[in-house]
């Protein structure tokens, strides 16, 4: 080895990562003070980039003031748990920053625990960090960051995996906003928003452009759903935009209800849209595993602009529990779903469930401009317990496999008005009846002052049915559902002017 060159080189990565924390130093310098943490440190030193602090447990110590920030050194790894609690008097314009420095980004491996716990914190921003637990087969118990009762907390660009219960969870908090979090191979779910039973105290929470993929269940959870990507409860004012949930839930240890990509409960005024939501799953027996789902008592809230195939259960499900607040005032629009619900208990694309016996529980709900495309089983499924008042289907293209709708008789007073439907395998078929204007007839169904309003028309998509997207920032490229440009659908109610997809931007 030469050993001079060895040095020069040394000397010229040691004065670049000089150069740029004394940069990073300079802009943060009239806000707050920096403190450095590095393993060739000593916590007996003042933090500074020269005497850098070594442990996660020194920074625990400190008050940090707003405008402070912590650099961990990129590409290390620092055991134990970041605790930011009442110490902690960031503000909106300066807050406490969290971060790592040089290349890449550093690591806290948390073991059993959580890695970083924020506690009656405001004014916080994380970014660029690794968390890692032990796994949750492997010895965690914990989330990997946990956020409660505490407010104006940003979080961007974290990689949150092996922790038992969430990747991130949100609890009791006001003023999130969470961008690019990658949570992956967790327990529970990837991310959580809760709070109180009904409570709603979270609120005000954006959730952009993340990525929870392969959370496949709580190994200690046998009494409910667990294997979540992205679920809400408990909360209002929550957006969730240009997510992905994928390969979550397949390890579930528990048959009943079951794992959604992306969904909310007890929930009021939810926004998804322009997310994907694919090859979910729920464990052998189990219900659910489906794309999107606004669930027992949801609110004003609405699903829009995603995208859903090949999950095992329903790309879209409209459902409501037993004891749940009750559900109403909801939309789901300009949605696709392809070859969802093969395999759960729905057996379809989109899913009406309301176990409450009650239609005064589930109420008022519009679902328009979507396409529901299924090759393996019906286009909709009303279960066994569906009762409803005011749920509406309307300029919607429907395609199903044979029959179009499982459960057809118990859909009580669904309106339908204006839509496209496709049997692949009869052109026409409900439940043996294979005529638009019979089954019309017949229900009462898709018609207006006496006259049939649907259409039973094969639409000819571009693509159909080849879904490869893997990303939701791919969406607004995903034209696999144009329309022939000289399709009759372009031109009759049935086409709103986005459904087609031409027009529209997933």
């Amino acid at each position: 080895m030469n050993l001079k060159k060895y040095a020069i080189a040394s000397c010229a990565v040691l004065a670049l990562y000089i150069s740029s924390a004394r940069k990073n130093f300079a802009q943060h310098k009239a806000a707050g003070r920096a403190y450095y943490i590095n393993n060739a440190g000593s916590d007996n030193n003042p933090g500074t980039l020269t005497h850098p602090f070594q442990s996660i447990g020194k920074i625990n110590g400190l008050h940090l003031a707003a405008g402070d920030i912590i650099y961990f050194k990129a590409g290390q790894i620092f055991k134990g748990t970041l605790l930011l609690t009442q110490n902690i008097s960031g503000t909106k314009q300066q807050p406490v920053i969290i971060t790592s420095i040089g290349k890449g980004r550093a690591i806290i491996n948390a073991g059993d625990s959580s890695a970083i716990s924020v506690y009656k914190t405001t004014n916080v921003k994380l970014q660029r960090l690794v968390l890692t637990g032990h796994g949750r087969k492997g010895g965690n118990i914990k989330h990997g960051l946990a956020i409660i009762a505490s407010s104006n907390i940003r979080v961007d660009d974290l990689d949150i995996s092996g922790f038992q219960k969430s990747g991130l969870l949100i609890y009791s908090s006001q003023n999130i906003i969470t961008n690019k979090v990658f949570a992956h191979n967790n327990g529970a779910a990837g991310i959580t928003v809760e709070g109180p039973y009904q409570k709603r105290e979270s609120n005000n929470i954006n959730i952009l452009n993340c990525r929870a993929e392969n959370n496949a269940g709580d190994p200690t959870n046998l009494t409910n759903h667990s294997g979540n990507g992205i679920v809400v409860g408990n909360c209002k004012n929550v957006l969730i935009d240009h997510c992905t949930a994928t390969n979550n839930g397949w390890d579930m240890p528990r048959k009943g209800n079951g794992p959604v990509g992306i969904w909310a409960y007890e929930a009021d005024s939810i926004t998804i849209q322009h997310c994907l939501s694919y090859k979910n799953k729920t464990s052998e027996g189990g219900a659910d595993g489906g794309g999107f789902d606004l669930d027992g008592g949801v609110t004003n809230s609405i699903v829009q602009y995603c995208l859903s195939y090949q999950n095992q259960g329903s790309g879209y499900c409209l459902f409501q529990y037993w004891g749940a607040s009750p559900w109403h005032h909801n939309i789901f629009r300009y949605n696709i779903s392809e070859d969802d619900g093969a395999v759960s208990d729905s057996q379809a694309g989109l899913y009406v469930w309301n176990s409450s016996g009650d239609e005064k529980q589930f109420y008022d709900c519009s679902v328009y401009g979507n396409i529901i495309y299924n090759t393996k089983v019906a286009a909709i499924c009303f279960s066994d317990v569906s009762k409803s008042r005011g749920l509406r289907f309307y300029n919607n293209i429907f395609v199903g496999r044979d029959s179009l709708i499982k459960g057809w008789d118990k859909i009580g007073d669904v309106l339908y008005y204006y839509n496209n439907w496709w049997s692949i395998a009869k052109g026409f078929n409900i439940d043996g009846i294979n005529s638009l204007s019979a089954w019309s007839v017949k229900t009462g169904k898709e018609q207006q002052d006496g006259k049939l309003t649907g259409l039973n028309i094969r639409p000819d998509f571009k693509k159909p049915g080849r879904a490869t997207v893997t990303s939701a920032s791919q969406l607004k490229s995903f034209i696999n559902y144009q329309l022939p440009a000289n399709s009759i659908l372009r031109t009759t109610p049935v086409y709103t002017g986005s459904v087609g997809i031409k027009n529209i931007s997933l």
